[in-house]
């Protein structure tokens, strides 16, 4: 359903070296970097969905109240490294890895702040 998704950043290297980390731990990359821009996708593919930049009116780059966005992982395991990723590159811990109700042992995520304060959740559904 969705084209793509564009983050506000304050510092979009900063964050960019923040997604590097994260986004790595899930199978994504940076696929370029150019004129404040930086976009990711995933591995071997030649596509990006994903992008981080300055915000178009010139304002600061600030979170919107109530937008979250969710990274699907493969494994546990990815959740728990790019959770570790997030808080070793300025993240901020918005809830730890783990298992959520209601779906009891289906799904295991954590959630996190990116550097500019955007909400996300790295998650499996088992």
């Amino acid at each position: 359903m969705l084209g793509y998704v564009t983050i506000g950043a304050r510092d979009v290297e900063a964050s960019g070296k923040f997604y590097d980390a994260v986004l790595g731990a899930i199978g994504e990359e940076r696929k370029f970097a150019d004129g404040g821009w930086i976009g990711y996708g995933p591995k071997g593919e030649d596509s990006h969905y994903l992008y981080l930049c300055s915000p178009y009116d010139g304002k600061a780059a600030v979170p919107a109240n109530g937008l979250m966005l969710a990274f699907k992982a493969k494994s546990k395991a990815e959740v728990d490294e790019a959770y570790a990723a997030a808080m070793a590159n300025g993240g901020s811990d918005e809830g730890a890895p783990g298992f959520r109700p209601p779906e009891g042992k289906e799904f295991y995520g954590a959630y996190m702040r990116d550097p500019t304060g955007n909400k996300f959740c790295v998650y499996v559904k088992q």
